[in-house]
């Protein structure tokens, strides 16, 4: 057992003990010294830290504190009652604090009871309650502008972290703070029943048990009654206090000290004014003259300094500023910051950049982060960080879209504009500006806002702006997206494995493949759509096949093998009967017999000729499904499907090549025709 458990174990303990077991009066004494002691360590702490979640343990301390100090409370009161002598400390405060006193003493009880009751506890209390209200309903917008940092690049991941944990942490303090509060007034209402209990039990006491005239009973036991109430209440006021001062504490930046000063005593004009005010008190009216002109003439010097202080601080920034200024001309230009290039890019002119302004209400920098997510849940991959930056060079209402720099995709929007595409089968047409949709390339026709509702209802898909562009976004990432995923994401992606699989990476990683062969397989993956979310079965399908073959192609074809179940559910959803197009045997032999074998991997040597051929006849095939509705699939053997879907890569981009041993046994399936040369 460490040993500040073993303290924190016997404080609770001790308080626990005193509520039920009769203490001398000497421990008596040395536990209020101690219960005094901690309240000034906590109210000290309280002031000088530099925020509240430096006392994120306070709610905690609170209760402890309380506790241990309503047992010193019983415990003294046994005393007062039974011996009449709780020791040195409570008789010392009760005839020194109070003057010795009854009347005295008595007022001073109760006006500190009072201060404590509704000047300090009411006070703190509203203001935990108000801050613990303003600080829950502000989480989702500090959560969102973490989001939208983090997105633009301002935050790295580490950070957004952090933010979030100490969000959550501010969130989890000034809520039990909203609670702890209760203990403190509850306190000092306790205390102030105890007292009169106190009272009356002592007068009873004098008098039935001792046979003290009632005027000494009252004397003797009401000035050992308000001791016991001080020696409680005082602590229990530096604790109030020091409540009050964390759920009012805003400064993060300085000391509260500094920033006091800094806040009372920075503009001269200020200081001028009061010394005017206080001189002319002391002169045109009865007040100590001494006093009062002193005091003025005090703050007239104290605002003449700090006057001459500010002129100086001026002229340093002025001169610092110009030597910067020099400085940053003969420095050479530092090149090594424009050598880096982001991933992903998206660029606008100044007519969008209220779609990305929050301010505005555009909520653009939202969607970017909702299409990572998305990305993330459909592929199984983390989408690098999205910059979005305003580009004068460009039109008004133009956006560009860079991969590693490169632009790679465009498109033109019209601000306060709606884009409506018609499905096909819309009678009616509308009329507005004609354009093209940016992602798919379809055609479409701007309309304004009070045209909306009738193109909706005469059958068109009608989208926004931010819409448009985030669609458009989303298409170019997934297109991209396995030159994205770069080694040092793999690495990140299999450390996330390793925490629930140490076996089957230690198996895999390093001792089979490397990081850039499983790269190069994640990337085949990508590349033709297929989620990686999955990332154990992919990696245990390489671990089983590793041995067999290195070759990235391959073992990318054993992986598909594997992600059967997951690539049916994506291209024959809900097991209806799809339409493909098969491929010939003939030709698959031909394939198979033109595939040449190197130490850099395989290629394919076929006639210029049969693969024009065999290109046109893909080209009325695929027409068939697309006349149907369909998706472009054709349908191969295993060991043909990676050379024919190379072979076509570059003539169909869309087109699916799926060979029959990634099809699940309950998908049917109905072949509209054959490839043939």
């Amino acid at each position: 057992m460490k040993k500040s458990d073993l303290v924190l174990g016997l404080y609770i303990l001790a308080a626990i003990v005193f509520l039920i077991v009769p203490i001398p009066s000497l421990l008596l004494d040395v536990l209020l010294a101690l219960n005094i002691a901690i309240a000034m360590i906590i109210l000290f702490n309280a002031l000088f830290s530099r925020e509240a979640l430096d006392m994120s343990s306070f709610p905690t301390v609170l209760l402890f504190t309380t506790i241990f100090r309503i047992s010193l409370n019983i415990s003294s009161t046994k005393l007062i009652l039974s011996t009449g002598d709780p020791g040195n400390v409570v008789r010392t405060f009760g005839e020194f604090v109070g003057g010795g006193d009854l009347v005295i003493g008595a007022i001073v009880f109760l006006i500190l009871i009072l201060v404590q009751f509704m000047v300090i506890n009411k006070g703190s209390e509203r203001v935990a309650e108000v801050t613990a209200r303003f600080t829950l309903d502000a989480m989702p917008g500090k959560q969102m502008a973490i989001d939208a940092d983090l997105n633009t690049g301002a935050i790295t991941d580490t950070e957004a972290r952090e933010r979030r944990e100490k969000l959550q942490a501010e969130s989890a303090f000034f809520g039990a703070m909203d609670g702890a509060t209760k203990y403190v007034k509850g306190d000092a209402t306790a205390g102030l029943i105890i007292t009169a209990i106190n009272i009356v039990g002592g007068l009873i006491t004098g008098v039935m048990n001792q046979g003290m005239p009632m005027a000494d009973a009252l004397q003797k036991y009401t000035i050992l009654t308000i001791g016991d109430g001080l020696v409680s209440q005082i602590p229990s006021i530096l604790i109030s206090l020091a409540t009050g001062l964390l759920v009012t504490k805003v400064s993060k930046e300085a000391d509260l000290s500094e920033v006091l000063v800094s806040q009372l005593f920075s503009i001269p004009k200020v200081l001028y004014i009061v010394g005017g005010a206080l001189i002319f008190f002391g002169i045109a009216t009865p007040l100590n003259v001494i006093v009062f002109c002193a005091y003025g003439a005090a703050f007239i010097i104290c605002g003449r300094m700090i006057n001459a202080k500010i002129e100086e601080s001026n002229i340093e920034d002025e001169v610092a500023a110009t030597e910067d200024n020099a400085d940053e001309i003969r420095k050479p230009e530092n090149v090594t910051a424009l050598l880096q290039v982001d991933p992903i890019e998206l660029e606008f002119g100044y007519g969008i950049i209220p779609l990305a302004d929050v301010n505005q209400g555009g909520d653009l920098l939202d969607r970017v982060v909702m299409i990572r997510r998305q990305i993330a849940l459909e592929l199984g991959c983390v989408v690098p960080i999205i910059r979005l930056r305003d580009n004068i060079q460009l039109n008004p209402n133009q956006y560009v879209i860079k991969i590693k720099g490169i632009p790679v995709s465009d498109g033109e929007i019209l601000f306060d504009h709606y884009m409506a595409m018609n499905p096909g089968y819309v009678e009616e047409e509308i009329t507005g500006i004609p354009t093209f949709e940016p992602s798919f390339h379809l055609p479409a026709i701007w309309i304004t806002e009070n045209q909306r509702e009738r193109a909706e209802s005469l059958g068109y898909t009608v989208v926004d702006p931010p819409s448009i562009i985030a669609t458009h976004l989303t298409e170019v990432v997934k297109n991209n997206l396995s030159e994205l995923l770069s080694r040092q994401d793999v690495q990140n992606l299999i450390n996330n494995v390793k925490e629930a699989n140490e076996t089957l990476v230690s198996e895999l990683v390093p001792k089979q493949l490397g990081v850039g062969e499983i790269q190069k397989v994640l990337q085949n993956l990508l590349h033709e759509g297929i989620s990686i979310r999955d990332l154990v079965t992919i990696f245990e399908t390489l671990a089983d096949n590793a041995a067999v073959t290195r070759d990235t192609d391959v073992l990318t074809e054993y992986v598909r093998q594997s992600l059967k179940r997951a690539i049916s559910n994506k291209y024959f959803p809900n097991g209806e009967t799809t339409s493909v197009v098969t491929l010939d045997p003939q030709i698959e032999q031909e394939i198979m017999g033109a595939v040449k074998q190197t130490e850099q991997g395989a290629y394919l040597t076929l006639d210029p000729e049969k693969t024009q051929g065999i290109m046109n006849s893909v080209r009325d095939e695929v027409s068939k499904l697309e006349n149907l509705g369909r998706n472009p699939i054709v349908i191969t053997s295993p060991i043909v499907r990676m050379y024919f879907k190379k072979l076509t890569s570059d003539y169909f981009k869309d087109l699916i090549v799926i060979s029959y041993s990634e099809i699940d046994t309950n998908v049917e399936l109905q072949s509209v025709g054959m490839v043939t040369s």
